[in-house]
């Protein structure tokens, strides 16, 4: 993936690329379970968290569930296991180029780096909508945890600055 996917797609920008732009607030992230179990929300009822495109092909994702215990220590790199834990299972962050597929209404994330390792040079492919002030992105392909399929669905609006 690297550097290379940053670069604008052909002689003028795609539609959807040119809405994508800009930053957005995360409002709900939400696993739909294949089995029609109860939906899942990975980052709790109230996540935050931000996703940003650049004019020049860079993405970034931060999502965090509120409410994370501090480090006692009040320092990042002196926290026990358990706090690492704690702050590890309630973020996700990764970051690297973007292209998109308009005929596809897809978006591909080539994550270069990302808190997650496995992520790391594969690229997360998201379908897309927008309705009104919001983005849809949803998963095109199902993810796996505890041996059930999910769908993941996330809705960002439009930031403003504060």
């Amino acid at each position: 993936m690297g550097l290379s996917g940053a670069l604008q797609e052909g002689p003028g920008m795609s539609k959807m690329r040119e809405r994508l732009i800009g930053a957005w607030t995360l409002v709900s992230y939400v696993l739909d379970a294949s089995d029609g179990s109860e939906p899942i929300h990975p980052m709790g009822a109230d996540p935050r968290g931000f996703i940003m495109y650049t004019p020049d092909g860079y993405m970034s994702a931060q999502l965090m569930r509120t409410g994370r215990p501090a480090f006692a220590s009040g320092n990042p790199a002196h926290g026990t296991p358990e706090e690492f834990t704690a702050a590890v299972r309630g973020y996700l962050a990764y970051s690297g180029s973007f292209r998109t597929d308009d005929v596809n209404e897809t978006v591909t994330h080539a994550a270069d780096v990302s808190l997650f390792p496995n992520w790391v040079d594969v690229d997360q492919v998201r379908r897309v909508a927008f309705d009104g002030d919001l983005l849809k992105l949803s998963t095109v392909r199902p993810t796996v945890a505890g041996g059930r399929q999910f769908a993941a669905h996330l809705t960002w609006r439009r930031a403003l600055p504060r």
